[in-house]
């Protein structure tokens, strides 16, 4: 079952042409804290990515996504980003899952706040 998912669908893990041209062509260059890891050609010109778990392009890294996009040559394995003490740490967009944020008053919170600057209009 794992293998026609594989072969007919790409967000169920890395395509059956995906796994033969990483296996043929990819040097791995390294793996990030989420257990994704990347590759790029002997040429240098392609730079992917594959993912541990779901395929979710939030999940890369600042560090890493600079490297996938050519922003700059090193990856991170070579000469890690210098991180300021004020940053927070990476986190993937969490939009449309349980976990995102909803502000005070929000009907998606759990436990609602009673409103008190708000006065609802009523017809006369």
């Amino acid at each position: 079952m794992n293998f026609i998912l594989r072969l007919l669908t790409w967000w169920n893990g890395q395509t059956l042409g995906t796994q033969l041209f990483t296996w043929r062509k990819g040097i791995r260059v390294g793996e990030d804290d989420q257990g994704n890891i990347f590759y790029h050609s002997a040429d240098d010109k392609k730079r992917w990515v594959i993912y541990n778990g779901e395929i979710q392009a939030s999940r890369v890294s600042p560090d890493w996504h600079g490297w996938l996009h050519f922003t700059w040559n090193e990856p991170p394995t070579e000469r890690p980003l210098v991180h300021k003490v004020w940053e927070k740490a990476h986190i993937e967009n969490l939009t449309g899952t349980p976990l995102a944020y909803a502000p005070t008053g929000s009907i998606r919170r759990t436990q609602p706040v009673e409103r008190t600057d708000y006065e609802a209009w009523q017809p006369e």
